[in-house]
């Protein structure tokens, strides 16, 4: 799944802010934000350090994922060499893209700079494409499905409001046992024991994402009447820290099934997953994504 934070998803600069404010505000298209990012980061290819910075920098994009960016000073600028590929991005300039080469490992598509930067900071800096390193930390703990934004929160709850949902207006799971989950820019995510969800309806999915501050999420579909809804709930079975508590439990997308809490219906919340989930690398734009699934 995909960071929902400042300037994406339902944050205040995001593509579907959920608050307003009190006067007009500029066009967000393009709004950049470039802020030092204090925690050790280390990039690894086999046993191969790439990275390690404590002085990396975190640029937030309106629409987009948080990148980050690294002194050249902290790079092996010599296993990495330009691939002739040049892009423009706007606020940021040209790009300078790069290959990296590690032993027999050669990704074609691996990082960029931007030697001349219409940004201020930016000149300096190198940023690589996360699935780029086999091995991400930050400080000595992994790093999962992208960089980790200092302005995202998690909260989980238990609770006893009674929680049905509904699929083709028949109810497949209810509980007063749920966690609810709060996410910044996110809908409540409502997550149900597995005792209280009707498992003769569900069938597995092969579909898995990755989230960086919930971990690896296995998918299931429903069956409802013949009637297949794919990869409609998903569960993390050993989630990392911060969602510990929803191991094993499965929760809906609460924009493809009708929910009731406490008998009342909750309208369907319109997000950017709308249409289902996003692979791992739905963070990528496709052509990125070919190159790197091209890399040997």
């Amino acid at each position: 799944m995909v960071d929902m934070s400042l300037t994406t998803g339902h944050g205040p600069f995001g593509t579907r802010p959920a608050g307003h404010f009190n006067r007009a505000m500029p066009e967000f298209a393009g709004l950049l934000y470039l802020e030092p990012f204090a925690p050790r980061i280390r990039g690894l290819v086999g046993e191969q350090t790439v990275v390690d910075s404590t002085s990396s920098w975190m640029l937030h994009e309106h629409g987009q994922l948080q990148v980050l960016y690294f002194p050249t000073a902290d790079v092996r600028m010599d296993l990495l060499a330009p691939n002739g590929v040049r892009s423009r991005s706007p606020g940021k300039g040209e790009a300078a893209h790069y290959r990296l080469a590690v032993g027999d490992r050669i990704v074609e598509e691996a990082a960029w700079t931007f030697p001349d930067p219409e940004m201020d900071g930016l000149l300096g800096l190198i940023a690589f494409y996360f699935p780029t390193m086999q091995t991400w930390l930050q400080e000595d703990e992994p790093l999962v499905g992208h960089a980790r934004n200092p302005y995202h929160r998690i909260d989980l709850f238990d609770t006893s409001r009674r929680v049905k949902v509904l699929v083709n207006a028949r109810v497949i799971a209810e509980t007063a046992r749920a966690r609810v989950l709060y996410e910044s820019g996110l809908p409540p995510r409502w997550y149900l024991p597995l005792d209280d969800v009707d498992r003769s309806l569900l069938e597995p999915s092969p579909t898995r994402t990755t989230c960086a501050y919930k971990g690896q999420a296995r998918y299931v579909s429903v069956r409802v009447d013949d009637q297949v809804e794919s990869d409609l709930a998903w569960i993390y079975d050993e989630p990392l820290h911060d969602a510990a508590r929803v191991a094993g439990y499965i929760c809906f997308w609460n924009e493809r099934v009708d929910l009731e809490i406490d008998g009342e219906p909750v309208a369907r919340p319109v997000t950017d997953f709308v249409a289902g989930p996003l692979p791992l690398l739905g963070i990528l734009p496709p052509d990125v994504i070919e190159r790197i699934q091209r890399s040997r």
